[in-house]
């Protein structure tokens, strides 16, 4: 049975639709108004082989901050909705991902607990029009909204655009691992008795 939900997040600030299919092939319809994070979303999406469509409208007059961290609300939202009670998933993933001169490590838990540690630098403060600021934001407000742990450490690399690549492929990977069903469990894996 596929995992598929569609949600919308309307505020003054932005208006964002997300649908995310847990159990997709890696297709895409992603428009935010910001180029450079569309093709970062592709990347997650098409490495996780999820199938995410994506339209936000924000107050990009202002700065991309609102439209960034917003989608990465509604996006860590439906991550949590499609995976569900986490019944019979792997819960933990990581991986670590080449791009060229750079390494990127990413681990993640769908805990039911929300934790980033993020330790990544960025020589540039834009990459396109995206703050590169705002790629720890984005990745904050899934971990809280998808109440999951995410680990992601850059190992090694110089260019700006290989390591914000990098990371959002990993955690595409990472997450892909997380949600895959495991045959041999049927409940959520862990002592608690659920997540």
């Amino acid at each position: 049975m596929e995992r598929t939900v569609s949600l919308r997040r309307t505020t003054k600030e932005t208006d964002i639709s997300v649908t995310l299919n847990l159990d997709g092939t890696g297709k895409t319809r992603i428009d935010t108004g910001i180029g450079f994070f569309d093709h970062m979303l592709d990347g997650f999406a098409r490495h996780g082989l999820f199938d995410l469509e994506i339209v936000a409208k924000g107050d990009l007059a202002v700065d991309c901050h609102h439209t960034i961290e917003d989608t990465g609300i509604v996006l860590g939202q439906a991550i949590l909705k499609a995976a569900g009670d986490k019944a019979g998933i792997r819960r933990y993933g990581h991986f670590i991902l080449p791009m060229d001169e750079t390494l990127v490590l990413c681990a993640v838990d769908l805990s039911g607990r929300p934790y980033l540690r993020f330790d990544s630098e960025f020589t540039a403060e834009r990459l396109g029009d995206l703050d590169t600021e705002m790629i720890k934001d984005f990745f904050y407000a899934i971990s809280y909204s998808a109440m999951m742990n995410i680990h992601l450490k850059l190992l090694d690399g110089e260019n700006n655009h290989h390591k914000a690549e990098a990371l959002f492929k990993s955690f595409g990977k990472a997450l892909d691992t997380a949600t895959q069903k495991e045959p041999r469990i049927q409940e959520a894996w862990t002592t608690k008795g659920s997540l």
